[in-house]
């Protein structure tokens, strides 16, 4: 797939006030700090499209980036971040939920989890959730470029264990690094067969 214009459309806190029409849709979510602007960025070929910021949790809005005119990526804000107050972040939580949950035109859901450490409590309990609601996903492995494949097999072999109880079969799996820009053809052209 070719992405020829990536254009920031608009941000909302609540799916209430999310665009009405019927474009597909491909939601990014994940641990805050786990890479996901940085990711979304290198998809388009857009440095600076998404925000990236060196302070987790950043991305408080549900972000939304029309691409070719025909089909959007989602940034969704990332989950567990303690430092916000909880009543916001208890909104922002349920926005998303919200979003997650009852956005009909949402195509796809990629969960980034960070490649480099052993499965995580919050995102093993997120993957599960979306289990629960039977909403269609894929696992996004990133900072790939940071382990040696025998380390980074291991880490993603224990989180797919992990959730197995939950997922009937295991889902799509993609290892993606900015750096070295490895796995951006393959979520593209997983995109690009979705459509």
């Amino acid at each position: 797939m070719r992405i020829n214009e990536a254009v920031f459309e608009r941000s909302h806190p609540d799916i209430d006030n999310c665009p009405v029409d019927e474009v597909p849709e491909f939601a990014f979510i994940g641990r805050s700090n786990v890479g996901k602007s940085s990711l979304l960025n290198l998809l388009v070929g857009k440095a600076g499209l998404a925000k990236v910021s060196q302070t987790p949790g950043h991305t408080r809005l549900i972000n939304f980036f029309k691409i070719n005119g025909q089909w959007r990526l989602v940034d969704l804000p990332g989950y567990g971040y303690a430092k916000v107050a909880r009543d916001n972040r208890s909104k922002f939580e349920q926005s998303v939920a919200n979003f997650l949950g009852l956005r009909p035109n949402l195509v796809r859901i990629f969960v980034l989890i960070d490649s480099r450490l052993e499965p995580q409590v919050i995102d093993v309990e997120f993957v599960s959730w979306l289990c629960e609601l039977q909403r269609p996903f894929a696992l996004v492995f990133t900072k790939a470029d940071k382990l040696k494949p025998g380390p980074l097999k291991k880490n993603a072999d224990q989180f797919l264990a992990a959730i197995a109880e939950w997922c009937s079969e295991p889902p799509e799996c993609f290892f993606t690094s900015t750096k070295t820009r490895d796995g951006r053809s393959s979520i593209l052209g997983y995109i690009g067969q979705q459509l």
